[in-house]
């Protein structure tokens, strides 16, 4: 079975709420120590992990708003040794990953000037045979 997501956000929002009297609260709100240190306050890196988290959510028939079991910081993505990025879960989106049988998350993430998208196909071992 295949499960996808995808989300885009435009850049100047991350950086409107980054800047805002809020932006460190914001920060540790939404992402990890590790992916926070690996983007090095880049607001286009921040915004396509932004809508990464987003697009995993989607993929896994949650979402992030307020009554959702999940947290931003319970998805992470970060590079592999190759610059490719990897999904890492953990608490609740681990636990709804384990549920639906997710074996890889494969992510493909995009910043242009003004806008950040995030790709996310999800791969349980379940294959349907149409034939």
């Amino acid at each position: 079975m295949l499960r996808v997501g995808v989300d885009a956000i435009e850049i100047a929002r991350i950086e409107r709420a980054i800047l805002s009297g809020h932006g460190k609260k914001f920060l540790k709100k939404i992402y990890t120590k590790r992916e926070a240190n690996f983007c090095k306050g880049r607001i286009p890196e921040l915004a396509v992990r932004f809508a990464a988290k987003e697009a995993i959510s989607k993929a896994l028939g949650r979402g992030l708003l307020r009554k959702s079991p999940l947290k931003w910081q319970e998805i992470e993505i970060l590079p592999d040794k190759y610059g490719r990025p990897e999904v890492y879960l953990s608490g609740k989106a681990k636990e709804v990953a384990e549920e639906l049988g997710l074996q890889e998350i494969a992510i493909s993430l995009c910043h242009l000037r003004n806008l950040a998208i995030a790709f996310v196909v999800c791969f349980s071992g379940r294959i349907i045979n149409r034939e």
